[in-house]
């Protein structure tokens, strides 16, 4: 039986180019593309693959909320993450979301092919330069490991809207997006503003490359 694939990354090449090598594997078989976190989502849902691929930072919705939304309904698949971010906070945040496997763009494309069969194994994988440090990572004392990746309260969808912000979208744009009034985002952006500390467009934006919401 193949392994029925989603695959979600902002860059139109970098999607045909692995397509078109995944469609060459005989056990693997590429379902639909989407060039943003929100379309990835739907068509996860829709689609129910066995394995989703989404790059970290994608538009709208970033990787590591693909991997919250999709990991907390409990959608039938394994997720993957493939990423030029190999900084330890981020790593951690994907596989305590629910990722099964986190590899590194700058590796072979066979790498990617031996962690979707790895986690169809029902194992993790790792980009060999990640396990060292996550290894070291999880044998931290759980309160200190906790507060290094912890992340403000803020609702899933506050989180989207300061993504879309700090990628420079208007309220007006988010609005349309989300299919909200543009006064509920008013209302989202003040409540994250007061949530955070902070009184400006800026400093969210700030805020969200920190945090790994936006690059």
């Amino acid at each position: 039986m193949r392994i029925r694939i989603v695959l979600g990354d902002n860059h139109a090449m970098v999607r045909e180019g692995l397509i078109a090598l995944l469609q060459r594997e005989p056990d693997m078989e590429v379902l639909a593309q989407a060039k943003n976190g929100l379309e990835l989502v739907q068509l996860a849902r829709t689609l129910k693959p066995d394995v989703v691929i989404t790059d970290m930072a994608m538009p709208i919705l970033n990787g590591l909320e693909v991997i919250r939304r999709l990991h907390g309904e409990a959608t039938p698949c394994k997720l993957l993450c493939l990423s030029v971010n190999d900084g330890l906070q981020q790593v951690m945040a994907a596989l305590q979301a629910g990722a099964a496997g986190y590899v590194l763009k700058e590796n072979p494309y066979e790498e990617l092919v031996r962690g979707i069969r790895r986690i169809m194994a029902n194992q993790i994988f790792l980009s060999g330069e990640l396990i060292g440090s996550v290894i070291h990572a999880s044998r931290t004392p759980a309160p200190a490991a906790v507060e290094t990746i912890r992340l403000p309260q803020l609702t899933t969808r506050e989180r989207q809207i300061a993504q879309l912000f700090a990628e420079g979208h208007t309220t007006n744009d988010i609005a349309g997006m989300l299919f909200l009034s543009a006064k509920t985002i008013a209302s989202h952006r003040e409540n994250t503003f007061r949530k955070l500390g902070i009184r400006s467009i800026a400093e969210l934006t700030r805020y969200a490359i920190r945090e790994g919401l936006s690059s």
